[in-house]
């Protein structure tokens, strides 16, 4: 098997059955934010879409990227469609001209046939509304030879069914970095938000640790991450300034990690970088030497800015202008139809979000499902954002139906919130249609079984996570009275049962010898 990175979370994958090309991502994403690093624009893109099948993880931008898919991908690759309940990943696909799917069954072992032969595939679909734009994904292949588990930013909750269809993993490419815009956007005094910056960066990278360890595979590559911020407003968010409140490390942080806690397995790919795999054996060659970019990180990133800087500015000339009529009819026009079929949704924000569009506020009312103008004396909103007008008038004219794969993600806003993160409000402005808020209502709404428990350093627990239903065997980690999934770096309060991190997701606990909490 023959694996070459094509940059970020993106892989071509050669065997003698046939190729697949994995999340390819070229072109800036999120309103102009975020690009490729490192740089992968001058790689033979023709050469590299001219595969057999084609695998897009989720509909995140740096993972679907409308334009090269369009430009450069055979429109005769079979797609491998990961099992997902709204189907929009396999809409947008055939917009852009491919018409052959493989549909998947979720972590179900099955072979495909290229042109060359016989593979043995498995796509692990994730399916909870935080995952992704409604579904993330995990893709395993097997020529009979060597096993890749390309889980890219997935987060998986069960590793048992990888190893029961495909028992040892070979090679394993995951995500070690940060993909998310807090705590850099949050209205907080600059030391707090460092420090937390600390714990976010610290915790990305302990999670992607826990998952190594129970993948087990003899190769490891940190991918998936980070992408590179170009625009001046933007190049703080690097990290190439030794700052240990970046959220986004890049690839020689984790590997130097990983051999801190004793795994000798990374390895470090590059843009053009091939590794051919035999089962354990792995031999490397890359482009050019790696030093070019690490060793002086920061003259690279100017580099590369000075190149893109004509792509960034041809993509702020396709934003709508920010003058305009007020926004608060069309506002109205969007969202009050999902407020109307989202109750379990709108009780869970539980009060008023303020946006602050230039000189204009618009009030989203959750418990009285309108959006209005501010009332005269109600004070601060507990949750707010402040957006430029111009990106709201884009999303709106766009008929984007997903606020936090546009804004959010471009970091290009503020927030303030007055308490924990609220889950239920960034899963609202994930689902601005009638099927994706029908369905994210319906899996709130849904009753899990938490009667199985597991034993924690002197406590009792429910063994499935309240968040996302991670396994806290493996992801649970206690300190003192805080309980912590590594998974996404929840933490709940072990006396009280009560989730610190967001409101509501109680969990059942209770000191080993006392009553249950919860």
């Amino acid at each position: 098997m023959q694996i070459t990175s094509v940059g970020h979370a993106g892989f071509h994958i050669r065997t003698k059955a046939g190729s697949i090309l994995c999340d390819p991502w070229v072109n800036p994403a999120y309103f102009g934010s975020w690009f490729p690093f490192p740089d992968n624009s001058e790689l033979d893109w023709d050469e590299l879409g001219n595969c057999d099948f084609l695998y897009v993880s989720h509909l995140h931008r740096d993972h679907f990227d409308a334009g090269t898919l369009t430009d450069h991908v055979n429109k005769n690759a079979t797609v491998l469609l990961p099992d997902y309940p709204v189907p929009d990943l396999r809409r947008e696909l055939e917009k852009l001209g491919f018409t052959k799917f493989i549909e998947t069954e979720d972590s179900v072992k099955q072979t495909v046939t290229g042109p060359g032969g016989e593979l043995d595939v498995m796509i692990i679909a994730l399916r909870a509304p935080a995952d992704g734009p409604i579904g993330d994904s995990g893709l395993v292949v097997s020529d009979g030879e060597t096993t890749c588990f390309n889980m890219n930013d997935a987060r998986p909750v069960d590793m048992d069914v990888l190893h029961e269809a495909f028992g040892h993993v070979d090679i394993h490419l995951l995500q070690y970095s940060g993909a998310i815009w807090y705590p850099m956007v949050y209205d907080i005094p600059a030391r707090t938000k460092s420090n937390f910056g600390k714990q976010k960066r610290q915790r990305g990278m302990d999670r992607a640790r826990s998952y190594i360890e129970q993948v087990g595979a003899t190769w490891v590559v940190p991918s998936a991450g980070p992408p590179v911020f170009l625009d001046d407003e933007l190049r703080y968010l690097n990290d190439d300034r030794g700052d240990e409140g970046n959220i986004f490390p890049d690839q020689m942080v984790f590997l130097e990690q990983m051999r801190i806690h004793g795994n000798s397995g990374g390895v470090l790919m590059i843009p053009g970088s091939v590794a051919d795999v035999r089962g354990a054996e792995l031999k490397l060659t890359h482009p050019f030497d790696p030093a070019q970019i690490y060793d002086d990180k920061a003259g690279y990133i100017e580099r590369m800015a000075q190149r893109m800087a004509p792509v960034l500015e041809r993509e702020k000339q396709l934003w709508a202008l920010p003058e305009g009529e007020p926004l608060l009819e069309p506002l109205k026009e969007l969202f009050e139809p999902i407020m109307a079929q989202s109750d379990l949704i709108c009780d869970g924000i539980g009060y008023p979000v303020g946006l602050v569009m230039g000189t204009e506020t618009v009030v989203l009312d959750f418990p009285e499902r309108v959006v209005r103008a501010p009332i005269e004396g109600e004070g601060k909103y507990r949750y707010g954002f402040r957006i430029a007008p111009e990106l709201v008038r884009t999303v709106l004219r766009d008929q984007e139906p997903d606020w936090v794969n546009t804004i959010f993600l471009s970091t290009r806003f503020q927030a303030w919130r007055i308490g924990g993160y609220n889950e239920f409000l960034y899963t609202f402005f994930k689902c601005l249609t009638d099927e994706r808020i029908a369905y994210a209502d319906g899996w709130f709404a849904e009753a899990h079984d938490d009667s199985a428990s597991v034993q924690l350093d002197g406590w009792e627990v429910q063994r499935r996570c309240p968040h996302l239903k991670a396994d806290l065997s493996k992801f649970g980690v206690v300190e003192g009275d805080t309980l912590t999934c590594n998974l996404h770096g929840w933490q709940w309060d072990l006396a009280s049962g009560r989730c610190k991190t967001s409101k509501g997701h109680e969990l059942r606990s209770r000191k080993i010898g006392e009553q249950v909490s919860g």
